[in-house]
């Protein structure tokens, strides 16, 4: 293995063990350790990659990963980061799922999550800022960005509102240039698989299908998961609702993508198989895209009129990332102790150069302690 393959599994191992708080935050973490640090690409790069992921199925944050290990290492990096990532997040679910299968309840790990939650917003008001910065070129573009913030807060799905932005953009300052200009060739996809799963026992293909086929539509966030997963299993009868929603909150307490939700469900029904199929399953249609989608990313760059539509997707996709931390505040600094973290965390955020790993470590101890000692 190069120097680079394995520079890039160290850095997304490290996020994968530290990556809390979804998507947003664990984009603002990458853009910490792979923009600020070590200057992999540019913030322009970086931001057209946001921007491409968001308008793809699959999970947004684990999907970037893919994109920053090929732009490191090439195809190779590609598959190194994304495995090094998950894994994590897919070994210590496992070991959650053994507990809970085994003893019938899990760990108590609520005091450190609610320390996460409030350091969370502050790292991602901190990538907002930056990326914004880069976003913004213009009066035209920062209205797009509030009109794509509102429809957010008011719950118009993200992807038609990314898309919309796009379309609008590009419309807008393709007629501003009166200029004209061709369309390159990009190829849409979309794999819609129709397996029949509809089984009283579940075999090990049957798993491997249904998580395959999650992976492959799915767009949102972790209740978007729940639904496709509730469709999948419950009202077939694999799992029950309340298996399904202690799945869904171990995704959310663990660090990495959420989808390691499938992890814990494989081992309730298959055991070791099970999770580890399961997990193939949902992350494998996230690599094949990657894999086709990155060599056409510096074409739409170099496009008039696909670069109108990236630069009005960027900033439509860091409205997206200020709707997601409003309403993360909103209902996360509800008590004093939330709110004394949150402060803490964005001073270490904006006055010091303290990692965001520190940043999430800090404000786990800080939970666990104020929760411990003050209620």
């Amino acid at each position: 293995m190069n120097e680079k393959l394995i520079e890039v599994a160290k850095v997304f191992f490290k996020l994968g063990c530290f990556a809390f708080g979804g998507p947003a935050a664990h984009i603002a973490m990458m853009e910490d350790e792979i923009i600020e640090k070590r200057q992999w690409m540019t913030r322009d790069y970086f931001l057209d990659l946001i921007g491409t992921t968001n308008l793809i199925p699959g999970p947004n944050s684990t999907e970037m990963t893919m994109h920053c290990g090929y732009e490191r290492a090439g195809k190779p990096g590609l598959f190194v980061a994304g495995i090094a990532f998950i894994f994590p997040a897919t070994i210590i679910t496992a070991l959650l799922a053994y507990l809970y299968v085994k003893y019938g309840q899990l760990p108590e790990i609520e005091p450190f999550i609610y320390g996460i939650k409030p350091a969370v917003l502050a790292i991602i008001a901190g990538a907002i800022l930056k990326l914004g910065k880069k976003a913004v070129k213009g009066i035209e573009l920062i209205v797009l960005g509030i009109i794509v913030l509102i429809v957010s807060l008011l719950g118009v799905n993200e992807v038609l509102a990314l898309l919309s932005a796009g379309v609008l953009g590009m419309l807008y300052f393709y007629l501003k240039s009166k200029t004209a200009s061709s369309f390159n060739s990009i190829s849409p996809f979309l794999v819609l698989l129709g397996f029949n799963t509809a089984v009283a026992k579940i075999s090990t293909l049957k798993l491997f299908l249904i998580f395959l086929k999650v992976g492959a539509i799915l767009y949102g966030s972790g209740y978007v998961l729940f639904a496709y997963l509730d469709a999948e299993l419950v009202t077939r009868g694999l799992l029950t609702r309340a298996e399904l929603i202690d799945a869904i909150a171990i995704g959310q307490f663990t660090p990495g993508p959420v989808l390691s939700t499938s992890t814990f469900i494989g081992y309730q029904l298959s055991g070791f198989t099970g999770a580890l199929v399961a997990t193939a399953g949902i992350f494998l249609p996230s690599f094949l895209f990657v894999l086709i989608l990155n060599p056409f990313i510096p074409r739409m760059r170099n496009s008039k009129i696909l670069r109108y539509f990236l630069d009005s997707v960027n900033v439509a996709a860091v409205s997206v990332m200020l709707a997601v931390l409003i309403v993360m505040g909103l209902e996360t600094l509800m008590e004093w102790q939330s709110i004394l973290i949150a402060l803490i965390a964005v001073i270490l955020t904006f006055k010091t150069k303290v990692s965001t790993i520190w940043t999430i470590v800090i404000g786990a101890a800080l939970g666990f302690f104020l929760l411990t000692f003050t209620k």
